[in-house]
């Protein structure tokens, strides 16, 4: 690795994790060693140009909206510096896809920032977390890298595309049927698909619109199921919701009792956007649908939908 800096930002999550039993996987606290700690003990780290930062300590269920603006306002700050090369982010894997598709959205960046995570907490008999993070140092220390990407168990996400998609095993993401970016191989990045490309101009403005207000609009997640109601989307307008994804059947099937009840909502000013809840594909939209559609996944189309609404 050549002179460029690399800045390693912490939130916290398993990687960070301990538990009082070495074989315990599951049962164990996230978010109880700090970032610099965790460098320290890597063996690979010793004498490369790394700067640590502790931006949050949190099990990464618990995200919150200020914790995004504290996480995009670093970032945005560091990727400013002529000397940092890149940004790796340490992070819980629960909502790594999310943080993954946020910043995207709002940096654009022209530099890498890859979010790498754990499946074991750092106390395990054969923790996972020093690997990751070895690895996410070296696709930020790749030439010619940019963009947001996630890096867990030897495979390299794109952020649009990454998913948690199993609970427990040590290689818990998929880039659907669009297929990573890339593999990290003995500390070598092997490349199959282009790096994530962003506006600039439209983060930037996304940017500051997100960490301006603390004052985020209400937008919701409802699932089409059968036996859905209106139920839940007209108790979620009394309260003032913004913004409702659908996480719909199929090609964006929806219920028609629920449908009911989205259209009532629209009328009332509540913009609705339909998602699959299909692990892959996305839906194919036809222009006689009354709520327009996406082929972001529902977690990532709500993301959207919330930049949409601050942007408004």
């Amino acid at each position: 690795m050549s002179g460029t800096k690399i800045v390693v930002l912490g939130t916290g999550g398993t990687l960070a994790g301990t538990s009082a039993i070495a074989g315990d996987n599951v049962g164990y606290a996230a978010a109880q060693i700090g970032v610099a700690q965790l460098l320290a003990a890597i063996p690979a780290m010793r004498g490369l140009p790394l700067e640590a930062e502790q931006v949050a300590q949190i099990d990464s269920k618990d995200m919150s909206f200020a914790i995004w603006r504290d996480l995009a306002l670093r970032c945005a700050h560091w990727l400013a510096q002529e000397d940092v090369g890149g940004i790796v982010v340490t992070h819980g894997t629960d909502t790594l896809e999310e943080t993954a598709y946020f910043l995207q959205e709002v940096l654009g960046p022209t530099k890498p920032v890859v979010i790498t995570c754990a499946m074991r907490p750092a106390t395990a008999l054969t923790p996972d977390g020093p690997q990751n993070i070895v690895d996410a140092i070296a696709v930020a220390s790749t030439e010619g890298a940019r963009g947001v990407l996630g890096v867990c168990a030897g495979v390299v996400h794109g952020p649009r595309e990454v998913m948690k998609v199993h609970h427990y095993r040590l290689n818990p993401f998929s880039s659907g049927d669009a297929g990573p970016v890339g593999y990290v191989e003995e500390g070598r990045l092997r490349q199959l698909r282009p790096w994530p490309e962003g506006e600039r101009q439209r983060a930037r403005h996304r940017l500051e619109k997100a960490t301006s207000t603390t004052a985020w609009p209400r937008v919701d997640i409802v699932m089409s199921h059968a036996g859905a109601d209106g139920t839940i989307v007209r108790a979620l307008l009394v309260q003032g919701v913004a913004g409702l994804v659908v996480a719909a059947t199929g090609n964006g099937t929806i219920h028609a009792d629920l449908l009911v009840a989205l259209l009532e909502a629209q009328k009332h000013g509540v913009r609705i956007v339909r998602a699959s809840r299909c692990a892959e594909g996305g839906v194919i939209a036809s222009h006689e649908d009354p709520i327009p559609a996406t082929d972001l996944s529902p977690v990532k189309a709500r993301i959207e939908l919330l930049l949409g609404l601050l942007e408004a």
